[in-house]
């Protein structure tokens, strides 16, 4: 995943960066654990149908926010700590990042039985899922699965729009 993420910091947008991090992320990410995790206990009450439209919606979604995220961390690179945590029937992996100022911040990502990624804390302390499930209660509170599903929609499709970073002046 580190690979994909160093690639896509070389990609121009957006859009670009979200395409390079979308098949690693499905591969790496448990992206319906993820989504389950955000949306809390109303996902028991969620039809099946209503269910797998969030999942592909949540698809497009993670990528483009981890793309619109990247743009502030140009020049960065990501080491990973080859010794895991055991935590529960998975593992957490501790990545550091460091920017492209030397300054490093400690991202964990927490690891199922499969080895597939169901939250990623940064600073040790920020939760993604916890930070999905502030986002997420808003839409879901006021429009149920249909409301999540077109914020979800909405949201990938104007992150996804953001034009390129630009390049820092020259000195």
């Amino acid at each position: 995943m580190t690979d994909a993420l160093e690639a896509a910091l070389k990609a121009g947008d957006v859009r670009a960066r979200a395409e390079t991090l979308s098949g690693p992320m499905k591969e790496s990410f448990d992206l319906p654990a993820m989504l389950r995790l955000g949306v809390g206990t109303r996902w028991k009450d969620i039809p099946a149908d209503k269910q797998q439209a969030l999942v592909t919606a949540f698809e497009a979604y993670l990528p483009a926010t981890y793309a619109t995220r990247l743009s502030a961390a140009t020049g960065s690179k990501f080491a990973i700590d080859p010794k895991s945590e055991p935590r529960g029937n998975g593992h957490i992996v501790h990545v550091t990042v460091t920017d492209g100022s030397g300054d490093t911040s400690p991202v964990d990502y927490v690891l199922n039985a499969e080895n597939r990624i169901t939250d990623v804390y940064l600073q040790g302390t920020v939760s993604e899922a916890g930070t999905l499930r502030t986002g997420f209660s808003e839409p879901l509170q006021e429009g149920g699965a249909d409301g999540l599903l077109a914020h979800l929609r909405k949201s990938t499709e104007t992150m996804l729009a953001a034009p390129a970073p630009k390049a820092p002046a020259a000195k």
